[in-house]
């Protein structure tokens, strides 16, 4: 019998060496067909399981649908316990969720909701229509305090049965099934608490809901600040199951501890990275960087009541004119947003790019102020009939908006208006100056829907805090077509409302419209199956969630 070591002896070095690497050549190759085979024959499918951390700046207070609104802590949270009648898709458009199907009066007055049967909270009780009215009454009754309660003013709401609502508009609402992806809370247990004790009780961070994801637990330091959610697939959830076995929330103080820690792999996805921040992630390759179409945008806007300067059309258009936006977006935002000219941002519904652009044009700039009458003086500053070109700008301490301010001052100032700027943190912003309407130009951000309506943003009826047109615009004819577009039911008809409105505010310029920023969120490759193209607000990220994953296994095609 031949063996290979009776082969061996005849061989000589050279030829031993060489037959070796020849039984190893085909060993190889053997391997690598068989795995060639394995994968042509196989394919790759999600499996349930694993773990996912996410890091986010700031700190829960209210995980609760009824009071999150305006904390972007909450409102994460609230996305994955909670769930609403409607939802949000990946896309951005609202599809059902909570409801099984639903019916429109003819006259558009009149919404009859049909429940899915058979779902449970997470505690096991059983979600009925109680639930709902009770959420909506919460909402409505002042005593609450609801942030939402504005916008639920005159819907009437009745229990026909256990699994069907209805909803009464007194005049019809185009935009009313976006009102309804608002978190339902659990009646048999918040009903028990008193209003006044709503923002007290334990529920607001131990909160119970019908979402994908439950609430385990939380962590907190020695001095009470929360640490960390921990977070567990809903093995009763009514949809699709989540795969994600254990969904974790981890909070940060700033966005540079966030990076740090995703750095470290402490946490495996960050809830927002300022484009400037990106340069900070060690492990690009390894991560998946969400660019992600949102329906906001940032101006500066322009108090007429406060600033006489800043009421003379002429210097609006002017300091319009000396912005290069261009240079904003690549030099704050690195390339990732949209120059705007009026405020419906590309990407949503109604955008039209058929305005009155007052667009970078130094020379045009200087011209139409010294047309009017601005003269500079040695200093280079202008002045006309004593009255001296000059305003603050009031913004947020966001590293973005600094560095937006700083570069307005810098523009403005070139064509000799007189600017001086502070940036204070959002909730003084938001108590001192945006509530009482104490600036005279305001840098600040306003979010839309992907089908927006901007009535509470340009209704003169909404100069005044809880409304939220921070330009005091008023004018009768936009106010007559934001009232017509509320109640435009046909989305053609909507498009040409849409466009007169921009039309007329660009004409206005009640303030300078500057960029519409993408949303940064990033993610591990670790964790797939995200697919995000357009959201309204940034906890909608959490839409599609029940299908992402981080384990899989291999099946037969």
């Amino acid at each position: 019998m031949i063996t290979w070591r009776k082969i061996s002896q005849n061989l000589s070095n050279k030829e031993r060496i060489i037959v070796g690497w020849l039984i190893l050549i085909a060993a190889v190759s053997l391997v690598v067909s068989a795995a060639a085979f394995y994968y042509h024959y196989t394919k790759s499918v999600p499996i349930a399981g694993g773990d996912y951390t996410e890091g986010i700046v700031g700190q829960p207070l209210y995980v609760n649908p009824v009071l999150a609104a305006g904390n972007d802590a909450d409102a994460d949270l609230c996305a994955l316990i909670y769930s609403g009648l409607f939802k949000y898709d990946a896309d951005g458009k609202i599809v059902p969720d909570l409801v099984e199907s639903y019916e429109v009066s003819d006259d558009k007055l009149a919404y009859i909701m049909h429940l899915k049967k058979d779902i449970k909270w997470h505690d096991g009780e059983p979600f009925t229509a109680e639930d709902v009215l009770f959420t909506v009454q919460a909402i409505q009754d002042p005593a609450f305090k609801s942030p939402l309660r504005q916008s639920w003013q005159g819907v009437g709401v009745e229990m026909v049965d256990d699994s069907t609502i209805r909803f009464l508009l007194q005049s019809p609402y185009a935009f009313f099934l976006n009102n309804l992806s608002i978190g339902i809370l659990p009646k048999h247990i918040w009903e028990t608490i008193a209003p006044g004790n709503y923002p007290l009780a334990e529920y607001n961070l131990r909160p119970v809901g019908t979402g994908p994801y439950k609430f385990i637990n939380f962590e907190k330091d020695g001095e009470g600040n929360i640490l960390s959610y921990e977070l567990r697939a809903n093995e009763n959830y009514y949809s699709d199951q989540p795969y994600i076995s254990n969904f974790n929330l981890s909070f940060y103080y700033d966005e540079d501890s966030i990076i740090e820690a995703y750095n470290n792999k402490q946490i495996f996805g960050m809830s927002y990275v300022s484009p400037s921040k990106i340069a900070e992630i060690k492990s690009k390759r390894s991560s998946d960087i969400h660019s992600i179409n949102i329906p906001r945008y940032f101006a500066a806007f322009f108090n007429q009541q406060k600033s006489k300067v800043l009421a003379n059309r002429e210097v609006r258009k002017a300091l319009s004119m000396a912005v290069d936006r261009q240079a904003l977006i690549r030099e704050v935002l690195f390339g990732e947003g949209k120059e705007i000219y009026s405020p419906i941002p590309p990407g949503a519904f109604g955008f039209t790019d058929d305005v009155k652009k007052f667009s970078f044009d130094i020379e045009k700039a200087n011209k139409t102020l010294d047309d009017d009458g601005w003269k500079k003086g040695d200093d280079g500053f202008r002045k006309k009939d004593n009255q001296a070109l000059e305003f603050k700008l009031t913004t947020t301490d966001w590293p973005d908006l600094i560095q937006t301010a700083e570069l307005l001052k810098k523009e403005w100032e070139a064509i000799g208006a007189k600017v001086e700027y502070e940036a204070l943190p959002v909730a003084d912003i938001q108590q001192n100056f945006i509530r009482p309407r104490e600036y005279e130009a305001l840098l600040f951000g306003q979010m839309l829907g992907i089908d927006p309506d901007p009535f509470a943003f340009w209704h003169s009826s909404q100069t005044r805090d809880p409304g939220m047109n921070l330009a005091l615009y008023s004018n009768p004819d936009v106010d007559k077509i934001l009232e017509k577009t509320r109640q435009e039911m046909d989305p053609a008809g909507r498009l040409d409302y849409y466009k007169k409105f921009q039309q007329t505010i660009a004409d206005d310029v009640p303030a300078t419209f500057l960029y519409s920023p993408n949303y940064l969120y990033v993610t591990s490759k670790k964790v797939q199956g995200v697919s995000i193209n357009s959201m309204t607000t940034p906890d909608k990220r959490f839409s599609g969630v029940a299908k992402w994953y981080v384990k899989t296994k291999r099946v037969k095609k």
